[in-house]
C-alpha cells in the first residue's frame, strides 16, 4: 500500500517536491515507485541543466517499464542524487528519502498548481 507524506507537493505524473527556502527536492512519490516495480536505472539531467515544469527531466525504467519524469516545477538543477546511479533501487527502498534532483526554483509561485498529500491521496484512488 503506497504512503502519501504530509509537507511534500505533488504533481499529476507522480512526482513531489520537498521545498526548502529557494530550493525544492525533487523524486517520484511512494505510489509511482509501486506503480513501476523494480527500479533498474534512473536517468537524470546534468547540474547547472535547466527544467521547466510540466516538461521531461529524465526517466525511470524498472523491470516492468520505463516511465518520464516530468519536472513539477522550472529551475536550475544543483544536485542530482548520485546514490542512484549505482543503486536504483534506492528508489523502491524509499522512494521519499531519495530524491532525484535538487533545484533552485525560478518561480515558486507554480508550486501553487501541485497538490498537497490529502489531494494526490484522493487522485491516486479515483
Amino acid at each position: 500500500m503506497a504512503t502519501f507524506q504530509a509537507g511534500l507537493l505533488y504533481s499529476e505524473s507522480h512526482e513531489y517536491i520537498r521545498v526548502e527556502g529557494e530550493f525544492g527536492y525533487i523524486g517520484i512519490s511512494d505510489y509511482a515507485q509501486h506503480a513501476l516495480g523494480n527500479v533498474v536505472y534512473v536517468d537524470m539531467p546534468e547540474v547547472d541543466d535547466e527544467v521547466t515544469a510540466g516538461e521531461e527531466f529524465g526517466a525511470v525504467e524498472s523491470v516492468k517499464a520505463a516511465s518520464d519524469l516530468i519536472s513539477p516545477v522550472s529551475g536550475t538543477v544543483v544536485e542530482i542524487n548520485e546514490a542512484l546511479e549505482d543503486e536504483p533501487e534506492l528508489l523502491n527502498k524509499d522512494a521519499f528519502g531519495n530524491w532525484i534532483i535538487k533545484v533552485q526554483l525560478s518561480d515558486p509561485s507554480e508550486l501553487n498548481n501541485l497538490m498537497d498529500a490529502a489531494k494526490y491521496e484522493a487522485f491516486c484512488a479515483a
